[in-house]
């Protein structure tokens, strides 16, 4: 039996623009991403990106659309249980992948992660569109917990995508001038609501992709902070290429305004 979204965890997210899911990915499967993530910091694929921070401590490790490369991922991606948690969200006729993502911070990395909205870095639009973070390890906030911006999801800001710190294999983002620049959260955290739950292996943070987020760096010098996040998106999600979107997500088999459906953005689930 997979798992069941409540009316609780439904209302939630719909007023958070965030909401953490208890026990969705089960230790078989967790089991399954673990080896994934071991072959790819062994053999990265080619959208690694990553850094050693700047007092030599610790080390980031980045990579996108695992599920092309790597058969086990793309098994979990294509009928692993985030599937059917995202149907339930959605309501929709069908669910698309759009990509995968893995994220380690190896004891010590001490880098924050950026607050940002994912949507102006993703060459799509539309309302039915999440991520959800699997968590590999206890995650909290000394490991570096996501944070999110209680209703930010709702504000209807672009915000300019931008680097995240030194990681190698991502370059400027063209500006865009529909998008504004986020302020400075960071340093006037007590203006905002920020929610955060710390998370036990196979918990998993479901968010939309406009919601502001960023995480801590893991300040822990006795464990790893594992994320392995995919993407989802439901029927209204269509192309859609702006300055600003990241290159290596998008298509050469689409046209702005066109459904995803394709074998870069495969339809993983049909309502019967």
């Amino acid at each position: 039996m997979g798992y069941h979204v409540t009316e609780e965890e439904r209302d939630a997210f719909n007023g958070d623009g965030a909401v953490p899911l208890r026990g969705v990915v089960h230790e078989e499967w967790l089991e399954v991403l673990a080896a994934g993530i071991e072959r790819d910091i062994s053999r990265p694929g080619p959208f690694f990106h990553g850094y050693v921070p700047d007092n030599g401590i610790g080390r980031f490790h980045g990579n996108i659309r695992l599920w092309e490369n790597d058969s086990e991922m793309r098994r979990f991606c294509t009928n692993g249980p985030l599937i059917s948690v995202a149907s339930q969200f959605f309501e929709s006729s069908k669910v698309n992948l759009f990509y995968d993502q893995l994220f380690v911070k190896e004891p010590g990395t001490v880098n924050r992660t950026r607050w940002h909205n994912d949507l102006p870095y993703w060459p799509i639009r539309g309302t039915q569109i999440m991520s959800f973070w699997v968590a590999l390890d206890e995650v909290t906030v000394e490991s570096g917990a996501l944070e999110f911006i209680q209703g930010s999801h709702l504000w209807d800001i672009w915000f300019q995508p931008e680097t995240f710190g030194k990681t190698s294999g991502h370059g400027e983002y063209e500006r865009n001038p529909d998008y504004v620049d986020i302020p400075d959260i960071e340093t006037a955290r007590n203006e905002y609501k920020i929610l955060t739950w710390d998370l036990q292996p196979g918990d998993v943070y479901a968010f939309d992709a406009m919601t502001v987020h960023g995480a801590g760096g893991n300040l822990r010098s006795d464990a790893r902070r594992r994320g392995y996040t995919v993407r989802y998106c439901g029927d209204d999600a269509v192309y859609d290429t702006r300055k600003g979107t990241q290159g290596h997500l998008r298509s050469d088999q689409h046209s702005d305004g066109d459904a995803l459906d394709s074998d870069l953005y495969p339809v993983v689930w049909q309502s019967k």
